[in-house]
């Protein structure tokens, strides 16, 4: 385990944390670090989850933002880092007041607090020691800088796969829908068709109709023509027949005279 090399904690090197103002005493603050001094960040940020005071919301809160800044500022990965310090300093101290008996007043305290938190880096013989160690217990240490690469790789890769099954089944819908959509257009193609040939087939009906029509209208033209060509030789026969009539009887008249 790494020790410190300066005799003030506020000088220990690594990379730190603070935050200044909590509003929270420094007493309720240092009973929890106590408990995640020297530990690795992984153990001391479970045993915080599992602390029950308000004040270990708060360190985690401050233990993350280390971890992140010696991540994102010196690129050290998180398993190489132990808390090498961590400390809370009283802060401005709020005076409130309560009204008591006989016109007096308590004073209320509320009290703040500055909590620095510092981790520090594992020297390789520290990290091949506790590597050692973990093999020997059965576990397996890795680098969680690997393992949040993997996870992220293998969350693209489903999303990948996702999206592929996704793409294919829009493709086969809509090739589903281009064939319906041919298979209705085919049909209402032949509909038409047929409705086109029904529609010339009525029309050649009346046509054929119209001239039946006119067929018979020109037959009933003609025998009316005859008829009344048979009933004008009719009235000029019987017109002769009068006609001889007459003269028939003229003749007959006309014999007597002669006899005298």
């Amino acid at each position: 385990m790494s020790t410190a090399t300066s005799s003030k904690t506020n000088e220990r090197p690594g990379t730190r944390a603070v935050h200044r103002g909590a509003r929270v005493s420094a007493t309720k603050v240092r009973e929890v670090l106590d408990l995640i001094r020297n530990k690795p960040v992984g153990e001391a940020r479970t045993i915080l989850q599992f602390t029950e005071r308000g004040a270990a919301k708060l360190v985690i809160k401050v233990l993350d933002s280390a971890v992140a800044n010696a991540a994102n500022n010196e690129d050290i990965p998180p398993d190489e880092l132990y808390v090498a310090a961590c400390y809370a300093d009283e802060g401005p101290t709020m005076n409130r007041w309560r009204p008591r008996a006989r016109g007096r007043a308590t004073r209320i305290r509320k009290r703040t607090a500055h909590i620095t938190v510092i981790v520090g880096r594992y020297t390789p013989a520290e990290l091949d020691e506790r590597r050692a160690r973990a093999a020997s217990r059965g576990r397996v240490e890795t680098d969680a800088a690997a393992q949040r690469a993997r996870r992220v790789a293998r969350s693209k890769a489903s999303s990948e796969t996702a999206d592929e099954a996704t793409d294919e089944a829009e493709v086969d819908t809509s090739a589903e829908d281009t064939g319906t959509d041919t298979e209705a257009t085919e049909e209402a193609a032949a509909e038409s068709d047929v409705d086109e040939a029904a529609a010339e087939a009525t029309v050649e009906e009346a046509e054929a109709t119209d001239g039946d029509a006119e067929e018979s209208a020109d037959e009933s033209d003609t025998d009316a023509e005859a008829t009344a060509e048979a009933a004008a030789e009719s009235d000029a026969d019987e017109a002769a027949a009068e006609a001889t009539e007459d003269d028939a009887d003229a003749e007959q008249a006309d014999e007597p005279g002669k006899d005298d």
